[in-house]
């Protein structure tokens, strides 16, 4: 085999969540546990910080990684889903994995392995596990797939569980209430791993005080250490500032500039904590650089990235309706006069939820990312009507990134998002 029919094995042979939906999802851990062993659970070789929650946890495993590099740690990182190359899903210190060893890897499974069919995130959760192994990483973070309690992710034994907040999202997976969704969250938390709590309010915070006592673990709510506020430095470029709590942080230059990174920077710090009591040695330059090289020591892209400057072009992979609140209140804070936006989604999220929250303002270019589950673009302009949002339809990203582009004005503003595959194929 050679790396495309190796990508063709694993993208179109085994189920594939990204492309299938829920028919790819094999909840459980019982696949996961017997390719582990058949590979000798490569993921106990090193230590390793667990990272869950439906929005933002993408950027706190990004953050994480990139402040334990600058720390001087060989720090793998596990993220889903990739936005251009597969390989994306696992970095050494920013480095993705060789096309060759993902080779080796899946002709080693296909000639060797009739333990079990796993899905695509089961078989590259284990070959991710069995890389970093042979890497000699020193620590490992690694982002839950989807859900917790039943992802292939959750055969880790961390040294920090993470969650950074509760929002709907896969609820044909999950459950179709909060208490539900934290409930399957909730479910990474360990006996003994102290578990850091970015958001969380009302009936989620007693699901997961109520886990935390089943464990006998210790639950520690981020922005109550480290009460975080956005500011800006004369280029316009975010500071992170912590005035109050544990740790006092002043003018963090943070890479990632979307308001919501307010919570994962509070999530991550109070993380940093952790690990300094688990004898992490992390200085204060360390997090100062990690924040502020994020993009490069770990490759991170979609997060309110600026795509051109003329025509202004945004894209942002926020995708549920927790996501797009923050998208929409960052549209207003950011200065233009017509805005742009070129959307398309998923079938099986929440997409009236989403569409309700969009300004009615806007100049839509409804559009669909090639993939199954990708809803039509006439569907969705069709829904989009029934909230007064109005537009043309176009067959693919980027005849719709075209078409606003040649609309727009010098002082308008092109968004790109609503699905992060969309995104993906704008970048």
């Amino acid at each position: 085999m050679n790396y495309a029919q190796t990508l063709d094995f694993l993208f179109n042979q085994i189920p594939f969540f990204q492309q299938n939906g829920s028919a790819a999802y094999k909840p459980g851990l019982q696949n996961i546990e017997a390719l582990d062993a058949w590979c000798g659970s490569p993921h106990k070789r090193y230590p390793t910080i667990h990272v869950g929650g439906t929005n933002g946890k993408g950027s706190v495993s990004n953050l994480i990684a990139s402040v334990l590099q600058e720390a001087g740690y060989k720090t793998g990182l596990y993220t889903s889903p990739h936005l251009k190359d597969f390989r994306e899903r696992m970095r050494v210190n920013g480095r993705m994995i060789p096309e060759q060893r993902v080779v080796n890897f899946v002709e080693h499974f296909r000639r060797d392995c009739s333990l079990v069919e796993p899905s695509f995130f089961e078989l590259t959760t284990e070959l991710a596990f069995q890389w970093f192994a042979e890497e000699q990483v020193e620590v490992a973070v690694i982002e839950v797939g989807l859900g917790g309690r039943l992802d292939s992710t959750n055969i880790i034994h961390p040294d920090v569980s993470v969650i950074t907040n509760i929002s709907f999202d896969h609820m044909a997976l999950l459950g179709d209430t909060l208490e539900k969704i934290a409930f399957e969250k909730a479910g990474i938390m360990k006996k003994g791993v102290p578990v850091v709590i970015g958001k969380a309010d009302g009936v989620v915070r007693e699901v997961f005080e109520s886990q935390s006592n089943a464990v006998s673990t210790q639950m520690f709510w981020a922005f109550e250490e480290f009460p975080t506020k956005l500011g800006k430095d004369q280029y316009n470029n975010t500071l992170i500032n912590c005035e109050g709590g544990i740790h006092l942080y002043n003018d963090i230059p943070c890479a990632l500039s979307g308001i919501y990174q307010m919570e994962n920077a509070a999530t991550t710090l109070s993380l940093v904590e952790r690990l300094r009591e688990k004898n992490y040695k992390i200085k204060d330059n360390a997090v100062y650089k990690g924040f502020s090289n994020v993009l490069s020591n770990t490759g991170l892209r979609g997060r309110w990235e600026t795509l051109s400057r003329q025509p202004h072009v945004i894209c942002d992979t926020g995708h549920n309706v927790a996501g797009i609140q923050f998208v929409t209140e960052q549209l207003r804070q950011t200065p233009h006069e017509n805005l742009h936006f070129v959307v398309g989604m998923v079938n099986d999220k929440d997409v009236s939820g989403v569409l309700k929250l969009l300004p009615k303002d806007a100049v839509y270019y409804f559009t669909k990312a090639s993939i199954p589950r990708a809803l039509h673009e006439n569907e969705l302009a069709l829904l989009a009507e029934q909230f007064g949002l109005k537009g043309n339809t176009y067959p693919t990203v980027s005849e719709a990134l075209a078409a606003a582009k040649i609309e727009c004005r010098p002082n308008d503003l092109v968004f790109v998002g609503g699905s992060t595959f969309v995104v993906a194929e704008a970048l």
